[in-house]
C-alpha cells in the first residue's frame, strides 16, 4: 500500500499531454496554448483617437477661451488620407479613427462646446499626446505575445483575434471513458428495485471530468462477470484515459483489476493509505492512464479529486495541477487515523481570517457532507489537530468573500 504522496507522484510521472489540435478561437476558452504566438503587426495598427472629440494641434490651444475652426470629420473606419489639421483648425474625430496629419492631441467633446456649425470653443488645458493611442504602443510587430502553456482566457483570445488569427493551436482535451460496475446498479430514471442502487457515480465522475476541462465518454454499467467487463473495459481502453468505479476491492466478485490485467493494463499500485479511498488502483495501458476508484460515491469523488483531476490537467498541458491551499484556524479538533484522513471542510472567512470546521459526518455514506464542503483537509496519520491550530486546507471552489 502506497502513501498519498507516492501515489500522486507515480501518476504524474506516467502521464503527459495527449497532443495538440487547431480550434476556432471561440472553442478554445480555458484550453492551453501549444505554440508561441508572434504579433504580425503593430498594435494599435496606427495612431488613433482614444476619445470622441476633436483632433487638434496642442500649440493652437492656448488660453481659457480658445476657438478653432472645424474643417473635417473622421468617424471610425474612415481612412485619414487627405485630411489634415491646419493652424487654428481642428477635425471632429470618433474613438478609434486614425489621427489626421498635423494633429498631436485630442480634445473630448465634454471639454469643448460648438459655437457654430464650423467653430468650437475648447475648455481646459491641452497637452501633446493626450487621448491618442500611438501605433505599436501596446505590441510591436514581431514580438512574441503568448508563450506555450498559456491558459486561454477571454483576454488572450481577444489578443489572438487582434493578431488576425481565426484559429489557434492548443493542447487537446483528453477523452476520459467512465465505467461503473456492479450487478446492483441501475441508471438514473429507473426506479430501483430490492437491493438495487442508482448509478450516481457515472454522473458525478462525468461532471468532474468536464469540470476538469476534459471530455467524458460514459460507458454505462458493467455487470460483475467477465464477459460484461471484457466488453466494456475493452471499449474504455480506446479512450485517452479510463476511469472505473467499484470492483477493485478484495471481494470474490471484484473482477475489474483482474480483467484489466488480462487486457494488458500494467498496474503500478493497488491500494492507497488514505481514508476514504483505500481501494484505489492505477495502471498504464499503451501509455494511457487507467484509474480504478472505489464504488462508494463519496470515496469515488474524493479519489477523483486527489488523483484523476491532476492527471487530466497535466494531459491538457497545464502546469498548475493542484487546487490552491489556504491557511485556516480550526474551530474544532480533527483526528487523523491509521491512514491519512481526507476531511471534508467548511471554510469561512471572518475579519480577514480564515476558519475551518468539519462539514459534518465524515462517514463515506453521507453525501450531504460533500454538499456543504468547500475545501478538504488532509490530516496525516495518527495526528490530532486541536481547535485553534492553523492548518492548510485545499480549496474546492473559489476563495471566500468577507463575511
Amino acid at each position: 500500500m502506497v502513501s498519498y504522496d507516492e501515489a500522486l507522484k507515480t501518476i504524474l510521472d506516467n502521464v503527459a499531454p495527449v497532443g495538440s489540435e487547431q480550434l476556432p478561437l471561440g472553442d478554445a476558452i480555458g484550453m492551453v496554448l501549444a505554440e508561441p504566438v508572434t504579433a504580425p503587426w503593430d498594435l494599435p495598427l496606427w495612431d488613433n483617437s482614444a476619445m470622441d472629440g476633436y483632433a487638434v494641434r496642442a500649440a493652437d490651444c492656448r488660453g481659457p477661451s480658445c476657438k478653432l475652426r472645424v474643417t473635417g470629420y473622421l468617424p471610425a473606419g474612415t481612412a485619414a488620407e487627405g485630411i489634415g489639421v491646419a493652424a487654428g483648425c481642428c477635425v471632429k474625430i470618433m474613438t478609434g479613427a486614425p489621427l489626421p496629419q498635423g494633429a498631436d492631441a485630442v480634445i473630448p467633446f465634454e471639454e469643448s462646446e460648438e459655437t457654430s456649425g464650423e467653430q468650437v470653443a475648447l475648455h481646459g488645458t491641452v497637452t501633446v499626446g493626450q487621448h491618442i493611442r500611438r501605433q505599436g504602443e501596446d505590441i510591436r510587430a514581431g514580438a512574441t505575445v503568448l508563450q506555450p502553456g498559456t491558459i486561454l482566457r477571454p483576454a488572450e483570445l481577444s489578443l489572438l483575434a487582434s493578431c488576425g488569427m481565426p484559429m489557434v493551436t492548443v493542447q487537446r482535451r483528453p477523452v476520459a471513458a467512465i465505467l461503473s460496475t456492479g450487478d446492483e446498479l441501475v441508471e438514473p430514471g429507473t426506479p430501483p428495485g430490492p437491493a438495487q442502487l442508482i448509478n450516481s457515480n457515472g454522473i458525478s465522475l462525468a461532471a468532474a471530468v468536464r469540470e476538469a476541462g476534459s471530455v467524458p465518454r460514459m460507458l454505462g454499467i458493467a455487470r460483475d462477470n467477465r464477459p460484461s467487463l471484457l466488453t466494456k473495459l475493452r471499449g474504455g481502453l480506446a479512450a485517452d484515459c479510463l476511469v472505473t468505479s467499484a470492483g477493485v476491492s478484495a471481494g470474490d466478485r471484484d473482477l475489474v483489476r483482474v480483467v484489466l490485467e488480462e487486457l494488458g493494463v500494467k498496474f503500478l499500485f493497488w491500494k492507497v493509505a488514505i481514508k476514504p479511498g483505500k481501494p484505489t488502483a492505477f495502471g498504464i495501458f499503451e501509455g494511457k492512464p487507467v484509474f480504478c476508484l472505489p464504488g462508494n460515491p463519496v470515496a469515488s469523488q474524493i479519489t477523483f479529486e486527489a488523483f484523476v483531476r491532476p492527471a487530466l490537467l497535466k494531459m491538457q498541458g497545464h502546469t498548475a495541477l493542484l487546487r490552491p491551499t489556504q491557511r485556516a484556524v480550526l474551530r474544532e479538533p480533527l483526528h487523523g487515523g491509521s491512514r491519512m484522513q481526507v476531511v471534508r471542510i467548511v471554510l469561512e472567512r471572518e475579519g480577514g481570517q480564515y476558519y475551518a470546521r468539519s462539514a459534518g459526518s465524515q462517514e463515506t455514506g453521507i453525501l450531504r457532507t460533500s454538499l456543504k464542503a468547500n475545501a478538504v483537509a488532509m490530516i496525516p496519520p495518527n495526528r490530532l489537530c486541536k481547535a485553534g491550530d492553523t492548518i492548510a486546507v485545499r480549496l474546492l471552489y473559489e476563495p471566500l468573500a468577507e463575511v
